[in-house]
Order: structure tokens, then sequence, then C-alpha cells
């Protein structure tokens, strides 16, 4: 296993989200349709009859909706990885707490749907009458459905075996390798949510606009350590946020530069180029200067300096002083209205089986963390465990841009 890899194992913990919601549909058969004289449905292998629903589908609302409020929290800081959300070991702690919270509210809205569900049923039938017969032959117990609505979550570190074949170590190596781009895809998402539905054709934004900005902005810092190209971004973006008023309404040239400052994250190519830009500009620069030239430069500017009576002809090599690199935003809508990036593949069960296939021995001597305080190893366990259910895929982004 490589250094690199290493490194980010030990600076993030796996976060499991396992949300399971009742569906109320069930299959739709042909002795559910009342067809008319002479008319027949298509044979299964050419079509199917699709599902029917047992009741209200805005009963569930609240499953679901907390279900993706959990999948936003880990993405806020963590990135997706293996079914899952690769999480700084650092924001751990602050993670579980709402996930916990999370869960409480879940299974409150269980119980209140539960205790309620016989009347939403009979509800449906009442609005639906002329297909009361299909509804009622296909409706759940309580007690089936009380196992069908549960949330739960894990929370766990992650590392590879002694012994893994060099391909699977390889593979492997290759998935961990990807978080630096899931990252950036994740943060071109926002940016482009930011632009659409808060920026374009604006001439001034409230404050909330900042909001998803300075998200954008921790998400970053707290990946840092994933690719070398993040600091320098973070760093645009500080100085971008410094130099907003911090009060009234945002318009004229700081408005442009946070337009062009979304624009710039939402292209993970650009936003890529851009940090390695500026740690080109930053690098301290190497030239070697004979130094004869030296001291006849220092002879011509200071001529009261004695003349050097012997002078060495080997070369030295002097350091040149970098430049202060000040960012500017000539370029960055180049490129902008590019086909949009297509998402990672996410059919890694497979991998995350083996990273957490780790002897309990190993997970012994290492079941405290210096990076979470003590309070916490509660919420973070060592665990060996198969691969679990891939997680739905999240909306990426709060849906909280409104001016």
């Amino acid at each position: 296993m490589s250094h690199e890899t290493q490194i980010i194992l030990d600076r993030v913990v796996l976060v499991k989200v396992d949300a399971n919601i009742y569906g109320a549909r069930k299959k739709l058969k042909k002795e559910d349709l009342v067809l008319a004289d002479g008319s027949k449905l298509p044979p299964e292998d050419l079509a199917s009859l699709g599902s029917k629903r047992l009741l209200d589908p805005d009963k569930l609302t609240v499953f679901n909706r907390l279900k993706k409020e959990a999948e936003r929290i880990c993405l806020r800081v963590g990135t997706r990885f293996l079914g899952g959300f690769a999480v700084p070991v650092e924001s751990a702690a602050s993670i579980t707490t709402e996930l916990e919270r999370i869960a409480l509210d879940f299974a409150a809205a269980k119980t209140e749907f539960i205790a309620g569900y016989d009347a939403a049923v009979t509800d449906w039938v009442v609005r639906h009458p002329e297909f009361a017969g299909i509804i009622e032959q296909a409706v759940d117990s309580v007690e089936f459905v009380s196992t069908r609505l549960s949330f739960d979550f894990l929370v766990v570190s992650v590392g590879l075996p002694d012994s893994l074949p060099p391909a699977d170590v390889a593979r492997l190596e290759s998935k961990i390798g990807s978080l630096s781009e899931q990252m950036f895809y994740e943060i071109s998402v926002e940016a482009n949510q930011l632009i659409e539905q808060s920026l374009l054709g604006k001439e001034q934004v409230t404050r909330n606009a900042l909001r998803p900005i300075r998200r954008m902005r921790d998400k970053l810092d707290g990946l840092g350590f994933l690719d070398h190209r993040v600091a320098p971004v973070v760093s645009t973006i500080d100085d971008l946020l410094a130099r907003i008023p911090t009060k009234g309404a945002i318009e004229g040239s700081i408005l442009q530069e946070i337009l062009a400052t979304a624009m710039l994250l939402s292209d993970p190519d650009k936003t890529r180029r851009h940090g390695e830009g500026l740690l080109v500009n930053q690098t301290p620069v190497v030239e070697e200067t004979d130094v004869d030239e030296i001291v006849e430069q220092t002879e011509f500017e200071s001529p009261t300096v004695p003349t050097a009576t012997t002078v060495a002809t080997e070369p030295t090599s002097v350091i040149a002083e970098s430049v202060s690199y000040s960012p500017d935003f000539t370029d960055l809508f180049d490129g902008i209205f590019d086909d949009e990036l297509e998402p990672e593949s996410v059919s890694e069960d497979w991998a995350l089986g083996i990273l957490l296939d780790k002897s309990q021995a190993d997970a012994a001597t290492n079941d405290s963390n210096e990076d979470i305080k003590p309070d916490d190893q509660s919420d973070l366990v060592a665990v060996t465990a198969d691969g679990d259910d891939d997680v739905d895929a999240a909306e990426h982004s709060d849906q909280d841009y409104w001016f």
C-alpha cells in the first residue's frame, strides 16, 4: 500500500447510512385491470404493468426527507465512497450527533405513521372507490409495514488487509485515489445549482448567496488532504469572502466575482487547473547565475563597494523571491458550457467488504483514535463486516437558495 493511500485512510472514517422506507406499492396484475371488449394487454416480455399505490404517497414524505437530510449532512463535510461517505476523522463526532437526532425524528415519524396506517388505507380506498377491491386485496399488515421502516447508521475506520493479492491492492488504491475526483464532482454539482438558482441574471443578491459558497469552501478545506491542489482554491475563496461587505445587498463587481468563482467551481477540471496554476506561481524559482555577473551587478549598484580581486568561476544557485500572486477571473468563463461531467460509478460493494475485513487483533490495538475525543468513542467502531447494500443517491445540495 502506498504512503499516500495510508495517509488518506488514516484521515477518514466511513459513514454508512441505512434508511429503509416502506414503498406502499404492489405489482399491478392483469386481473386488476378492466379491459374493454376486444382489447388485450401486450405480453410480459414486451411490457410490464407497473405498480399500484396502496395509500397516499404524501404520508411517506417525512421518511424520504429525513433520509436525504442524513445524506446531505454527510456530504457537507465528506464525499461518497464505497456506498457510504468518507468523512474526515475530526468531523466524525459532529456527524454522529446529527445522525442520532435524525434517528430519533425517524422513530417518532414511524410511530405516528403506524398509528394512523389503517386510517390512511381507508382514506385511500374512499378516494378511489371504483378500485377499492384491488387496493384492499393488496394491503399489508401493520406488523409487516413496521419492519419496512427503519433508520440506522454506522461509523467505521477502514484499512487494507495485510494479505491481499497485488492486483486487488491496486484496484482498491485506485478507488481510494479517485476520492478527490468525486469530491470535485460534488462541488461542481452544488456550484451549478447555486448559479442556476441564485446568480444568473441577477443584478444583486442577498447574503444568503454566501451560504453555499462557504459550505463548499469548508468541504474543500476539510478534505484538502485528498488533493494538493485544493489549498490554493480555498485561499482564492477566502480572499473573495474577505472582500465582501458585511452589510447590505451584494451587487456590482463583487457579485460578478462571486459568479466567476461559482463558475470556476462548477467545472472540476478548471478547478484542478486553477489550483495547479496557483501552486506553480507560489513555488520559488531556482536560477543559476555566474558569480561574475552578481559581482558586476553589485559594483554597478554600489560603486563604493571594493572590487573583488579573485572571483570563483563555479556557478552558484540563487533563489529568486516569488512574486505574490493575485488571482484574476479573466479566463474562468472558458468552457463553462461544456457537457456536464458524468458521476463516478458506485458499484463498489466488493471493495467495501475487503476494506472492512480487518483482523480483530488490529482493531483491538487501534480502538482509540488521537483525532477524536474519548467521549465520542462510543459512536465510532472498528468492525469486520461484509459489504452493505448501497445507499440510494442523495441530492447533492441543500435547497436553501432563496432571494
